[in-house]
């Protein structure tokens, strides 16, 4: 569910840059008061098994389309919203700038759609009141379920109100929403069970990652295992990957089919359609020039190292600056 720049004008675009800036800065403010120590290198695992998993897409049958995780709350659940929400910010940054997977203008929307409505909203008021503070396994797996596809659900909302405001993509917003919607609830289904399924896996191994109890989690239990799903995600399952189109593109290509046109982009778009051009070193997640899709385990390896350095050195950051006296 990465929005390309074509779909934003430049006064949408901007308009979500400032309020995921905005969230950002908030979230900083008070990561720096509560930020654990130990709680840095799980971001920064955590953010290289997201990266890696939101490589993988899933078809979903009989529709000709695919899904992937976005990982919000996931993060959220095992972070905390502030601290999940700036590790899928750093995901989707490097992704943008790294592997050109999402525009520049859009990214503040991406950050907006995929983490706001999973970090602040499925999570503390869907997950947090079904789960309770002693759940039950099977309580768990239906809080997390419920959540995830509320979450995406109002994530995937947020992109058809976000394109039909920008009036770039002449595409109603009722019709474009009927497309949108089911297709991804079949998406967030799926999220919801994997994301279950590793909750429930870190509680029976560490149950304190969900205890909200930074500092009594056991990270020989955890990162290890954290890590091997990543490499054995990125530099392998990656190759076998769904090739139909995702939700959104899915979408997009029906609703065009189906009388939606699109306008010619403006130079802020293509001005920062070169400036990705620039700093994408493995445009969608291939060395340039590679058509056969050999080297997407490579970019996976690397995207999740680049995630994982760039999130532990903002937390590093963070901890620093609560450190600093007054």
């Amino acid at each position: 569910m990465h929005m390309a720049d074509a779909l934003l004008s430049p006064a949408v675009g901007g308009t979500l840059w400032a309020a995921t800036a905005a969230t950002i800065a908030w979230c900083a403010r008070s990561l720096r008061r509560e930020l654990a120590d130990l709680k840095i290198p799980l971001m920064g695992v955590l953010g290289a098994f997201v990266f890696a998993a939101q490589m993988i897409n899933f078809t979903i049958p009989g529709t000709g389309s695919s899904g992937h995780l976005g990982g919000g709350l996931l993060l959220a659940i095992l972070l905390g919203p502030c601290a999940g929400y700036i590790t899928l910010a750093s995901i989707l940054t490097v992704q943008a700038l790294f592997f050109a997977d999402g525009g520049l203008l859009a990214l503040g929307g991406n950050i907006f759609n995929l983490g706001v409505f999973t970090c602040f909203v499925a999570y503390p008021l869907i997950y947090r009141p079904l789960a309770g503070r002693q759940p039950t396994r099977m309580r768990l797996a239906l809080a997390t379920l419920l959540a995830a596809v509320v979450g995406l659900q109002l994530g995937s909302f947020g992109v058809v109100l976000q394109t039909s405001l920008s009036g770039l993509a002449e595409l109603k917003l009722i019709p474009f929403a009927l497309l949108m919607q089911p297709i991804h609830l079949a998406i967030g289904l799926v999220e919801g069970l994997v994301t279950a399924a590793v909750v429930l896996y870190l509680q029976r191994v560490s149950p304190e990652v969900l205890e909200a109890q930074p500092s009594d989690v056991r990270l020989g239990r955890v990162v290890p295992v954290v890590l091997l799903a990543t490499m054995l995600m990125g530099g392998g399952l990656s190759y076998y990957a769904s090739q139909h189109p995702d939700g959104l593109e899915w979408s997009l290509e029906e609703a065009v089919a189906r009388g939606g046109e699109s306008q010619p982009e403006s130079g802020v778009h293509q001005g920062l359609a070169e400036v990705q051009d620039d700093t994408a070193l493995l445009p969608d997640y291939a060395l340039p020039g590679d058509d056969s899709g050999r080297s997407v385990g490579l970019a996976g390896l690397v995207g999740s190292l680049i995630t994982l350095v760039t999130v532990w050195l903002l937390g590093r950051m963070l901890r620093c600056r609560a450190a600093d006296p007054p």
